[in-house]
């Protein structure tokens, strides 16, 4: 947020119509003190502020030239600019930056936060003990004054993380058990039961409450099978293709999108789990090629469905208007990483040749 006190005071100064001398008098400090001001070399005193706003007759947050309206769009803007390249090196420069500029914004503290830390899972307990100072600091401000609830349980959540960290596991899950809110009085639980079972407003609410929990489901599903420690790669691998048949074959059958949106999770979350946790490219390459191929069948029945279409909208307005594409676009742009080195397999490339 960049301080423009002095092109304000020559501003201000020259629509006065009156000479640097003259304001020098005025404040009595030196003439040489009111040129460096208008330079931006040194600001006024603090003692100086309310006299020289008196002097102008113009309000403080004026002669310091702060608009918090164009703040706040300043900052907006970076949000959805970090929010694009939050997963990359730009991102973590992006939101650092602008802790530095805006170091009093909640939603930059937050974002800032838990990019340090390696975002909301699988978090390293030595980073997170090595910033405790600076995390803690963070979510006593947010807590303090912060009333944006999603924030405020942020904070909750990286207190949280710390104490699991130092090894005080039972106290983490006293805050996830008495901050956070269960299934059953959730927001979209708390909809649903607004209306009357018998209208069309209580039909809608009930099936688009349905595609998000399955959604949700079907990627523990998908944990459950990938983290079986029983199960070696190559079976984890039959299964996630088994499974996504049986689903598959469910919808067919039914036409119910129900089995879609559990494949398309589903089998999303093992692709997921098999490109950074070790799968082979013919893993990975088969997989994408069942995900895809029920993402795109997702894709089409949205326009039709709109409890369906709605339900994608936690995934945010970016991604959500068009999530095969999305998807296909994600796999087929890589810069670097293994994403990229797929991308050299020629089975990987023909797949998504075959989709694009």
């Amino acid at each position: 947020m960049e301080m423009t006190i002095g092109a304000n005071i020559k501003r201000l100064r020259t629509a006065k119509n009156i000479t640097q001398e003259q304001l020098s008098v005025a404040m009595n400090v030196t003439c040489a003190a009111v040129s460096k001001w208008e330079r931006g070399e040194t600001y006024p005193d603090i003692t100086l502020l309310q006299p020289l706003a008196y002097f102008f007759g113009v309000t403080l947050d004026e002669l310091m030239g702060y608009n918090q309206e164009k703040i706040q769009a300043e900052i907006d803007a970076v949000i959805a600019l970090y929010k694009k390249h939050w997963k990359s090196n730009k991102g973590r420069e992006i939101i650092v930056k602008a802790y530095k500029d805006y170091p009093n914004d909640y939603r930059i503290m937050h974002y800032y936060m838990w990019n340090t830390c390696g975002d909301l899972a699988d978090n390293d307990p030595a980073v997170l003990i090595a910033h405790k100072d600076e995390f803690l600091a963070i979510c006593e401000k947010i807590l303090e004054a912060c009333t944006e609830e999603s924030l405020r349980l942020g904070a909750w959540n990286m207190r949280a993380k710390i104490l699991h960290a130092e090894g005080k596991t039972d106290e983490a899950l006293e805050i996830y058990k008495t901050k956070f809110t269960d299934w059953y009085t959730t927001s979209g639980q708390k909809t649903e039961q607004l209306f009357s079972k018998d209208t069309s407003e209580y039909y809608f609410h009930v099936q688009k409450n349905m595609y998000e929990l399955v959604d949700f489901a079907a990627d523990k599903l998908g944990r459950t099978v990938f983290f079986n420690p029983s199960l070696s790669m190559e079976e984890k691998a039959e299964c996630a293709l088994q499974y996504g048949d049986l689903m598959l074959n469910a919808f067919e059958e039914t036409g119910e999108a129900f089995f879609l949106m559990l494949a398309r999770s589903f089998l999303g979350r093992m692709e997921n789990d098999f490109y950074y946790r070790g799968g082979t490219d013919g893993q990975v390459t088969a997989i994408m090629d069942k995900n895809l191929y029920v993402t795109k069948k997702t894709e089409a029945m949205r326009t039709a469905n709109e409890a369906l279409n709605r339900a994608f909208d936690l995934y945010g307005e970016e991604i959500s208007a068009n999530f095969f594409k999305y998807n296909l676009d994600f796999r087929t742009n890589a810069k670097g990483g293994r994403r990229a080195e797929l991308l050299q397999n020629p089975e990987y490339r023909a797949v998504l040749d075959n989709y694009r």
